[in-house]
């Protein structure tokens, strides 16, 4: 999904850092798009580290320029029963999702708010509001999101800034074929059957709505939770 929205921010001429664990995969989706003549950056950095996402934004900043648009789409997660989440992973979980979310957008941030203009799009997932089984340190953790989303809104809508959520439905990443492999989630084919506009959702479709999200004409719109999920209703 990060990828699909850095090219369609990308497409519509913005300047595009993309900020990955794998930073070898970040370096080759940059020279994709530089490539097609877009102005990229790559950098390597783990979410739940805070001096990691220092280091890469003040990069950003060096090659880019300050940070006017920001959308936080790392994320993990996890399959099994409530009574045997350990600590660990319980914390692990909320250190990618949750807190990699408040790291990044705390170090972006100041720069939108120096400009007095910003867009912030926070991805999480349709499990935090429809909850899902095997999954409560996930749900939790994307929920947590949510919740950060609404309340930074009120916080940086005086300052120029909006701050909208996606929950995305069930989207065809690599991420959820692995799920599918594993047994953790039914076949591409069998959840499509269960959305009422008969197909998976893909990072295109996200990406679309984070476009709409991060431009000019939607500064009317923060603090909102707008499922991309082909009508499956919570």
């Amino acid at each position: 999904m990060g990828y699909a929205v850095s090219r369609q921010l990308a497409g519509l001429g913005h300047k595009v850092a993309l900020l990955d664990l794998d930073g070898a995969g970040a370096q080759r989706a940059a020279d994709e798009l530089r490539a097609a003549g877009a102005d990229a950056f790559a950098d390597e950095v783990d979410v739940s580290d805070r001096a990691s996402v220092d280091a890469a934004l003040d990069k950003v900043r060096q090659a880019l320029g300050p940070v006017e648009v920001l959308v936080t789409s790392a994320g993990i997660e996890g399959f099994m029963a409530f009574t045997d989440i350990t600590p660990e992973a319980w914390d692990r979980i909320l250190a990618v999702n949750l807190t990699g979310t408040f790291h990044s957008v705390q170090s972006a941030v100041p720069d939108m708010i120096e400009a007095g203009w910003g867009r912030i799009v926070t991805i999480s997932s349709s499990s935090a509001q429809s909850g899902t089984r095997r999954m409560a340190h996930y749900v939790a953790s994307k929920g947590g999101v949510i919740s950060l989303t609404r309340a930074l809104a009120l916080e940086l809508a005086p300052h120029g800034i909006t701050v909208n959520n996606i929950p995305p439905g069930s989207i065809d990443t690599p991420m959820a074929r692995r799920a599918a492999a594993a047994g953790n989630i039914g076949s591409t084919d069998v959840v499509a059957k269960r959305i009422p506009v008969g197909r998976m959702g893909t990072a295109e479709d996200v990406a679309a709505m984070c476009a709409f999200l991060c431009s000019e004409e939607a500064g009317y719109i923060t603090g909102q939770v707008i499922g991309v999920n082909g009508g499956s209703y919570i």
